[in-house]
């Protein structure tokens, strides 16, 4: 009848045979001498067959044990060869980071953040979802997310990378005296911002918009155009020579800005490299100025 080999068994053959004698091979697998001389019985057992034969030089292997033991140092092999492919897989940063975040924070901050990333470390793919809409990270659609949130989901990790600073923008064009009277431009309900709601519902006729939009990038041309004015995120607008600030940053809307990962993902190369590389750049004096809002050569006012 033929009989299936489990990995402990081929281990404790290939031991017994590489040390002649059970205390050498216990301590090989960790065990004690008596150990492995029961494993040894009942594996000779259930076979019918005598793997070793003893004397007092020790434990030599008969063909069927050398057999056995040759085959043993084979699966090894390829064990061992599986381990080191998989470890090194991980510890060498390579393969597919799916990062999520907004349209506003990819041109205006990410974009060349992540080709650095790219020529860094050529062996990781980034794949990038442009979205205004939460992905669910627990749910693995997305390995990594960077979007500004009042607070981050318990159950995620974390990293704080700098507070977002937003302010009063309107066209450059646009004359001096008459920035002030230029219509409110909104985003419509189908973007959930609390904080720019409120504030904008406090402003005298702000609260009823005539130029509505769910897009950042959409406001800020129709801003360009000379549509109006808006409030717009200080690191998207300050560096446009066609927007001037109308006023410092605004306190109560100013939003933290996080990097996110799942819990399982924390200890994998390819996402340390990338969280790494945002985290680094991101850090950056320069960048930090420009998320924190500080006055640019255009404001015109406070």
């Amino acid at each position: 009848m033929q009989e299936d080999f489990s990995w402990d068994e081929l281990r404790l053959a290939l031991a017994i045979a590489r040390a002649g004698s059970l205390a050498g091979a216990g301590r090989s697998l960790s065990v004690s001498h008596a150990t492995v001389f029961r494993r040894l019985n009942a594996l000779e057992a259930r076979l019918g067959v005598t793997l070793f034969e003893r004397d007092r030089a020790g434990y030599t292997p008969t063909v069927a044990g050398d057999d056995m033991a040759a085959a043993a140092a084979r699966v090894e092999q390829e064990v061992f060869g599986v381990q080191r492919r998989v470890v090194g897989r991980d510890q060498r940063p390579s393969g597919t980071v799916r990062l999520t975040t907004t349209d506003t924070l990819f041109e205006g901050l990410l974009a060349p953040v992540l080709a650095e990333c790219r020529s860094t470390y050529p062996d990781i793919a980034l794949e990038i979802a442009i979205s205004n809409e939460p992905f669910n990270l627990t749910r693995r659609q997305a390995d990594m997310a960077i979007r500004p949130i009042a607070k981050p989901p318990e159950a995620l990790i974390a990293r704080r990378l700098g507070r977002v600073a937003l302010a009063v923008y309107g066209p450059a064009s646009t004359d001096d005296d008459a920035l002030s009277e230029l219509d409110w431009l909104g985003l419509d309900d189908s973007v959930s911002f609390p904080a720019l709601e409120s504030w904008m519902a406090q402003r005298s006729g702000a609260s009823v918009f005539r130029y509505r939009m769910d897009s950042l990038l959409g406001l800020r041309a129709a801003v360009r155009s000379g549509a109006g004015r808006a409030v717009l995120p200080c690191y998207l607008a300050d560096a446009d020579p066609q927007l001037v600030r109308l006023q410092a940053p605004i306190d109560d809307v100013a939003t933290d800005l996080w990097l996110l990962t799942h819990p399982d993902l924390r200890r994998v190369a390819r996402v340390r490299a990338v969280r790494d590389v945002v985290t680094a750049a991101l850090g950056q004096a320069s960048i930090q100025t420009c998320l924190a809002g500080e006055p640019s050569q255009k404001t015109t006012g406070g």
